[in-house]
């Protein structure tokens, strides 16, 4: 009932507003004139409220900026992050200087240059100087701004230093593993047809390097100011190993292997302090729709202080064990012989 007379208020509202546009289209036909017709007066009224809602806007994203600038990025928790950051608040800089330029240049003359009787406009088909000014200033602009990011990219995809934690983000629908490459830290072959109910990422068990790799699912840890080499690989379709505050994304490929680095800069208990949030957690997250379990495909990242990572990861054991290779042995003879 209370839709129902909602809806009858809003057709009779509608209803009465047609009707006092008729009743003045018909007042001004009266006075001997014409209601569609747009004169001087309407032209400078126009203008002034075009230079009123121009000032009125500035005023707004100034005010959104100071109220909630400090919501559209989470604190970055890498090296990495914090250059893409800056990088992202120097596009952001370039934008909204053009932008406020080029409109206000717009409302100005919209008011300035309003409709006026007593004048016509003036025609002014082409200049060179001002179609070279805003042709190359644009493209040096553009020029930096790229190679800034392809610099940032080449450094974030170059080969790790020496001493960096290798680890495999193994993805397939709908879920992680990730691999770690153990003392030596060299991570074992795998291969696509060795994979089984027991094997999941198909390792190869006759590569001493992968004897003592770990697997590890639903929580990963890694230590605060130790560079990380994620190799990333997937047993199925396109998934995107994203981590939000590390500021970082790299595709996972059937058959292929991608890899990217970072070093944390801060732990979780660092992060939950600075977010005076007691169940922050850093998170891997897939940015690919890679199916209708998409939403669920996701890992905790725990940053520690070494010393701490040092315990967690002295508690992890090997995937292989003597019966896991043995099994494996067997299972690798059956799959390449077929």
């Amino acid at each position: 009932m209370v839709k129902f007379l909602i809806y009858v208020v809003v057709v009779l509202a509608v209803y009465a507003i047609a009707q006092l546009v008729r009743v003045f289209e018909i007042a001004s036909a009266l006075k001997g004139s014409k209601p569609h017709e747009i004169n001087d007066t309407d032209n400078k009224n126009q203008g002034r409220m075009m230079l009123l809602f121009w000032l009125a806007f500035v005023v707004f994203c100034i005010w959104e900026v100071m109220e909630h600038g400090h919501k559209i990025l989470p604190k970055a928790a890498s090296d990495v992050g914090a250059d893409i950051d800056w990088l992202m608040w120097l596009n952001m800089s370039i934008i909204s200087v053009v932008f406020l330029i080029t409109n206000t240049l717009l409302f100005y003359f919209a008011y300035k240059y309003q409709g006026s009787k007593s004048r016509t406009a003036t025609f002014y088909p082409h200049n060179n100087k001002l179609e070279l000014i805003w042709t190359v200033v644009p493209a040096v602009v553009l020029f930096v701004i790229i190679f800034l990011g392809i610099k940032k990219w080449n450094n974030i995809t170059d080969v790790p230093s020496n001493d960096a934690i290798v680890i495999e983000l193994y993805a397939k629908q709908f879920d992680w593993t990730a691999r770690y490459a153990g003392k030596d830290n060299v991570l074992g072959k795998s291969n696509y047809k060795l994979i089984s109910g027991s094997n999941s990422l198909g390792m190869d068990s006759t590569d001493k390097a992968g004897w003592d790799d770990m697997l590890v699912r639903n929580e990963f840890h890694i230590p605060k100011g130790k560079q990380i080499s994620f190799r990333m690989n997937s047993r199925d379709i396109i998934h995107s190993a994203y981590f939000p505050h590390f500021r970082q994304q790299m595709n996972a490929v059937p058959g292929m292997t991608t890899e990217m680095h970072f070093v944390p800069t801060m732990t979780t208990k660092e992060m939950r302090a600075e977010t005076k949030n007691d169940k922050f957690d850093y998170v891997l997250l897939c940015n690919k729709i890679c199916g209708a379990s998409h939403y669920n495909m996701q890992m905790i990242v725990v940053v520690d202080e070494e010393k701490e990572y040092a315990e967690w990861l002295s508690k992890q054991k090997p995937f292989f064990t003597k019966t896991v290779l043995t099994s494996n042995e067997e299972n690798k003879k059956i799959a390449l012989n077929n």
